[in-house]
């Protein structure tokens, strides 16, 4: 509830100022992982995630950086994948996330060989969320839940999956500036084990840079002024469910 008309216009403001955060750790199949400490030198450092070098967004759908953020290298030495049976559980946790507004997406990608010595592309969707209830302006959002559940978002890994290495990314899209989204991704890596024989293809597989644009309504939107929309088309492929 706000007391006044200038704290309603204060808290607007705040609302509309860039965010910033990122997955800082993870649990895949009740086991806790360690994710990449962002503004520290990666030597040393030892995780099952790509670097990331900032909390700060990726405002361009183009940028080069989209797949995994800024620098999303290997750690060499440090880098390290989890072993995970598919349909297993994954739980992705961020240090912090201030806005309710927007989608939550997670993605797969085969790296058809080894991930540490990969570079993040033809990802593979696996699950996806967005407006839950309500209108545009007014709707309960996905970044709304992974608020409420203490900053999490929790995921299940397709049981049909064909085993291998596989890049797992997740992303909010942050749309709570109207006409200038924020893309935060982060990737880390997974060696999936099983009897499934399933995999993508066609429509389900994407590049990032190249699944998004500025033309797409879902990433070029003010959603304040959608009080009567009540769908939100997420960016990106259809969810392969496996």
């Amino acid at each position: 509830m706000f007391l006044s008309a200038a704290l309603t216009t204060l808290a607007l403001a705040v609302s509309q100022v860039t965010a910033h955060g990122g997955v800082l750790s993870y649990e895949i199949n009740g086991q806790w992982y360690q994710g990449f400490k962002s503004y520290n030198t990666p030597v040393g450092q030892i995780s099952i995630q790509r670097e990331w070098d900032t909390y700060n967004p990726i405002t361009d759908p183009t940028d080069s950086f989209l797949a995994c953020n800024s620098n999303g290298a290997s750690l060499g030495s440090g880098q390290r994948s989890a072993t995970v049976p598919a349909g297993s559980k994954v739980t992705a946790y961020w240090n912090q996330w201030p806005h309710s507004i927007g989608p939550v997406m997670v993605y797969m990608a085969n790296c058809n060989g080894a991930c540490t010595t990969a570079t993040p592309s033809s990802l593979e969707w696996i699950d996806q969320a967005g407006l839950i209830s309500g209108s545009v302006a007014n709707g309960q959002w996905a970044q709304g839940e992974l608020i409420a559940n203490n900053n999490s978002w929790t995921s299940t890994i397709p049981a049909s999956l064909k085993p291998g290495e596989y890049f797992l990314r997740h992303e909010l899209l942050a749309i709570h500036t109207p006409n200038q989204p924020q893309f935060y991704p982060e990737c880390a890596q997974l060696v999936i084990t099983g009897s499934g024989s399933s995999q993508p293809s066609g429509s389900y597989l994407v590049k990032l840079p190249g699944a998004y644009s500025m033309s797409d309504p879902g990433v070029n939107i003010n959603v304040y002024s959608e009080t009567s929309v009540y769908n939100y088309t997420i960016p990106g492929p259809a969810v392969w469910q496996g």
